[in-house]
């Protein structure tokens, strides 16, 4: 099989090209949701396909700290599923909260764990 450069160029060049994006968007939307009541302690972000769609798969915790940040991370956990968010150029498929967890001392603390599924929002030509 010949290589032809020329046609490997004009391949590439019609192929989408797959970008990772940092969810800032996505935090920003959740920390908003939050109340700005809310500390971001890990979010990790992964690709996500299937046969018609792709776009990433996210999970965040974030930290509640103090009784009325707590009372927002409830009000979250609440709001999170039916929330309805604008992303640009993305829409949320899915979102989840996966665990909860209290701590009372030595400071009252709400760590929530949520996973979102973002699809890739592209236009129908």
């Amino acid at each position: 099989m010949r290589c032809d450069p020329a046609a490997d160029a004009a391949m590439r060049a019609r192929m989408p090209r797959r970008r990772r994006r940092p969810g800032l968007p996505m935090l920003s939307a959740l920390l908003r949701l939050a109340r700005q009541k809310a500390e971001v302690v890990r979010h990790h972000e992964r690709p996500w396909a299937s046969i018609t769609f792709t776009g990433t798969r996210h999970t965040v915790t974030l930290r509640f700290s103090g009784d009325e940040a707590i009372a927002a991370g409830e009000q979250f956990i609440a709001a999170l599923p039916e929330h309805e968010f604008t992303l640009p150029a993305e829409l949320v498929a899915d979102a989840t909260v996966t665990s909860v967890e209290h701590e009372l001392l030595p400071a009252p603390v709400l760590t929530v764990t949520a996973e979102l599924l973002l699809l890739d929002d592209v236009p129908l030509s």
